[in-house]
């Protein structure tokens, strides 16, 4: 059992690429963290093993963040290992690119699925039980401003998540937990640059200021402020995107 001073993080979608840097930073700061996965359990292993590699605390906790039984299991395994959580970061989603014209519906009903119900279920769980002083740390897009043609369901998806999070920020009152989003631009993960040739990922670097697209471990550091110095932030959407919008 973990002692009680030591702050433990729930980490969905935490073999992602954001997910992942986010687990290593929040390592770092000294937290125990519950590694989420969805299908790879290796890989949430392998996560795993690097945490504990370099003497830290991890455990790995699998299920559909759409599914209250598994998320509800999810948060018994961490509070059973760790004795409680204090931080949730919400960055399971997936992403499905079309125009609005021709967009299977099927599609939009999986990232409803994941990105709106998913948020949802997680973020109820962790209403429940983040402990106080703690932090509930959703995940936007900074596509919500940007209205790149063909993400429009996904844009749509994740206007639902900003919305739940303001709300849940005021929900919250009296619990000394803070509710934020991260709203990442442009980032080098898997997920964001299969299909795209390299003159499009120039075009998108030379679109900020900044003059290139953002790391992971670039939006690692939006959640560690947020997870730790920042509790004078709250119900805000963080936009981590280096200008671009």
């Amino acid at each position: 059992m973990t002692d009680t001073t030591t702050r433990v993080a729930l980490i969905t979608g935490a073999t992602g690429g954001i997910g992942r840097a986010v687990t290593d930073r929040l390592v770092r700061d000294g937290f125990a963290v519950a590694v989420h996965y969805a299908g790879n359990k290796a890989k949430a292993d392998e996560a795993v093993e690097a945490v504990r590699a370099a003497g830290g605390k991890a455990i790995a906790v699998g299920g559909d963040v759409a599914d209250e039984e598994a998320m509800a299991a999810a948060f018994d395994a961490t509070e059973a290992e760790f004795g409680g959580i204090d931080v949730l970061v919400n960055t399971a989603g997936i992403m499905l690119l079309s125009p609005i014209a021709t967009l299977n519906l099927d599609d939009l009903d999986r990232m409803h699925r994941t990105n709106i119900c998913g948020t949802f279920v997680v973020s109820q769980q962790a209403a429940r039980r983040i402990r106080r002083g703690g932090a509930i740390i959703n995940f936007s897009t900074s596509v919500t401003r940007l209205q790149f043609p063909a993400y429009g369901a996904y844009a749509a998806s994740k206007g639902a998540v900003e919305a739940m999070t303001l709300v849940l920020a005021r929900e919250m009152r009296g619990k000394d937990i803070t509710v934020n989003a991260v709203a990442p631009g442009p980032t080098a993960t898997p997920l964001f640059l299969e299909g795209k040739d390299q003159a499009a990922l120039d075009n998108l670097a030379e679109a900020a200021p900044l003059e290139r697209i953002g790391t992971p471990e670039d939006i690692a550091e939006a959640v560690a402020f947020l997870a730790g110095p920042a509790r004078w932030i709250n119900g805000q959407i963080l936009f981590a995107n280096g200008g671009i919008a």
